[in-house]
């Protein structure tokens, strides 16, 4: 018999205008010391478009439900799969699943989920932030129109866990990889660097922030201080250092 998802699952995917399904996890492989891929088959038709994200339902460390969210990083409809990448940079549930999970196990998605798509009226696309933007940076990226113009800024513990590329060869791209050197996840003072060393190219340009709640805000206003317009940074805080997302998978608002 075919499993259907739980009720409070259902209902959520009505509210959202998405699907709920049980998909089953199809493989599962450590890409560095910081991201692991897992393919998940039956789920195809939630990836949504470049951009959007699913909901994942877990357990936490009292065998609680809660959802976490992840950017899809492909779709492959001959497959009726997509494919997650998952930092492993920080402890919660979502990092314990992605170490225990084995190929055959169902999870249970929800999707597509968020609002930022590519923008591909703009002349150039910056992508910038750390490793848990980078399905979203990769899946954009390789959407954008060709030929066509991308840079690519992100923080990292070690060049190793850098998965950048490979790309279209009519696609332009410049790539600055940061090393924390033993910096805070939530400080922005690497990636403030990296930006300030780029070049921007002429034209109207679109960037595209994703990461840790507080590094997301800084690069906000340095992004404007650059020149680009408030309409023309799309940003999402995937996770904020040292608290727990909330149980609908993304981080708390509040500024403290």
């Amino acid at each position: 018999m075919k499993k259907l998802p739980d009720d409070s699952s259902v209902q959520l995917a009505l509210r959202l205008g998405a699907g709920a399904r049980i998909g089953r996890v199809l493989a599962s492989s450590r890409l560095s010391d910081a991201l692991t891929e897992i393919e998940i088959g039956g789920v195809s038709d939630l990836g949504g478009v470049p951009g959007s994200d699913v909901m994942i339902r877990l357990l936490d460390d009292a065998g609680r439900p809660v959802r976490r969210r992840y950017s899809v990083r492909r779709v492959e409809p001959s497959r009726d799969s997509l494919t997650l990448w998952l930092t492993l940079d920080h402890n919660g549930p979502g990092t314990r699943w992605s170490q225990a999970v084995q190929p055959g196990d169902d999870v249970e998605v929800i999707g597509p989920r968020g609002k930022i798509t590519l923008d591909s009226s703009a002349d150039w696309h910056l992508f910038i932030g750390d490793t848990s933007g980078l399905a979203a940076f990769h899946r954009l990226a390789e959407s954008i129109p060709l030929p066509g113009r991308a840079l690519i800024a992100v923080a990292v513990e070690s060049a190793r866990d850098a998965r950048i590329g490979p790309f279209a060869q009519d696609l332009s791209l410049d790539a600055v990889i940061v090393e924390r050197l033993g910096r805070a996840l939530d400080d922005p003072a690497g990636l403030f660097d990296a930006l300030a060393t780029m070049s921007l190219p002429p034209g109207r340009g679109r960037a595209y922030v994703f990461g840790e709640f507080h590094v997301v805000r800084a690069l906000q206003v340095a992004l404007l201080d650059r020149g680009l317009g408030p309409d023309d940074v799309s940003h999402k805080a995937y996770w904020r250092h040292g608290r727990a997302n909330a149980d609908h998978g993304e981080p708390e608002k509040s500024t403290n």
